[in-house]
């Protein structure tokens, strides 16, 4: 069993990953946080409820994969910290505790259902997750991932690694143009109208004089390459050595085509998986990677300033365009359908990843430490 120190526990991302992991299941729970009434039930009443007569795989399935990530890093986290006999038992019991604590919270919501069947498979879901990351400990995976991510990445890393590992997640929920997260203008302008409904507010909103225009194909091909060039660059800002840019390189173009496919395999079906992948995506696509290519050799600064840069256009460009109805009409399957539970997680780190990278970017351009080679 490895042995850690201050010093790497200091270091570990298990931490950061567990926070915002457990600040997506609390959102998930209890979205969409409207309408709370009081049932005249106590809010535990759904651990007598009898058992449901009609289940589905997929609600098996996503409620027990929806709390193994967390008692993964849970674990993960108890570990780093010292906490190596403690950790199965007491992530286990933090879990359960947080999925009863959610379940009650959830009879007082009317679009979403106390379930004592969620309750059991959210319990036995982080204990998988637990046993998982105890595991791994045991046999030295962990200590091999501290020395690959050692070896990788420069010292202080984790704040990339984690916008890093949640660039995926983002591009789940469907997109208005392929990889171009951050589309938030003409939906930020509708809620704040009705949010400002009836109030001597609305009249202060900036009114557009023209309306938003489709992209045309050039443009829809520059999101696509500064979709696809930015998280790059963010990954080269903490990879120094060359061939290990490369590697990430490909893993990353690899990875946002499967992704983005299973994003459209979910609203559309799996026979339509790589519909998406028009001429303009296509080309964009190929230009992406053979920038990649160029800015190999930058050097970390140079990626962080370029990766700013290329941000704002790409915030500037993609919300000149509109919201197309047959995008419109893919939403409903996220905002209506089996997907409701994670419709609000998804489309909010859509929105706000562009704008947390740009402020991470910032503070790391502005600090010599931030940009060390070392």
């Amino acid at each position: 069993m490895v042995k850690y120190t201050a010093k790497t526990q200091h270091q570990t991302i298990a931490w950061p990953f567990t926070l915002v992991y457990l600040a997506l299941v609390v959102y998930a729970s209890l979205y969409p946080f409207e309408q709370w009434r009081d049932q005249g039930v106590v809010p535990w009443a759904f651990i007598f409820q009898p058992w449901p007569k009609y289940w589905t795989w997929f609600d098996i399935v996503i409620n027990m994969l929806g709390y193994a990530p967390l008692g993964f890093l849970g674990a993960l986290t108890a570990l780093r910290m010292g906490y190596a006999k403690q950790a199965v038992w007491l992530v286990s019991l933090l879990t359960l505790l947080l999925s009863f604590l959610l379940e009650s919270i959830q009879s007082y919501l009317p679009a979403r259902v106390s379930s004592n069947v969620d309750f059991i498979l959210n319990v036995f879901g982080a204990f998988i997750g637990v046993v998982c990351a105890w595991g791994l400990e045991r046999i030295g995976a962990i200590n091999h991932w501290h020395q690959f991510k050692t070896k990788w990445f420069i010292k202080d890393s984790r704040g990339a690694m984690v916008l890093l590992g949640l660039w995926p997640v983002a591009l789940i929920f469907p997109a208005a143009v392929p990889l171009g997260l951050g589309h938030v203008l003409e939906r930020f302008e509708t809620y704040l109208g009705e949010a400002l409904l009836g109030t001597a507010f609305l009249e202060w909103l900036p009114m557009r004089s023209v309306e938003l225009e489709p992209l045309l194909p050039g443009a829809e091909v520059l999101c696509v390459v500064l979709g696809a060039v930015v998280p790059v660059l963010l990954g080269y800002s903490i990879i120094t050595h060359t061939p290990k840019r490369l590697i990430f390189l490909m893993t990353t173009w690899l990875g946002a085509i499967m992704v983005t496919s299973l994003s459209t395999a979910l609203s559309f079906g799996p026979e339509h998986a790589w519909v998406w992948i028009s001429y303009p995506v296509k080309v964009g696509l190929m230009l992406a990677f053979m920038i990649s290519l160029f800015f190999l050799i930058l050097p970390v600064r140079a990626c962080l300033a370029m990766l700013l840069m290329l941000q704002l256009v790409l915030l500037f460009v993609l919300n000149l365009a509109p919201t197309n109805p047959y995008f419109a009409q893919t939403l409903q399957t996220w905002e209506q359908g089996r997907f409701i539970r994670f419709h609000g997680v998804a489309q909010w780190l859509g929105w706000l990843w562009p704008f947390v990278v740009m402020g991470y970017a910032l503070v790391r351009v502005s600090s010599s430490k931030g940009v060390s080679n070392k």
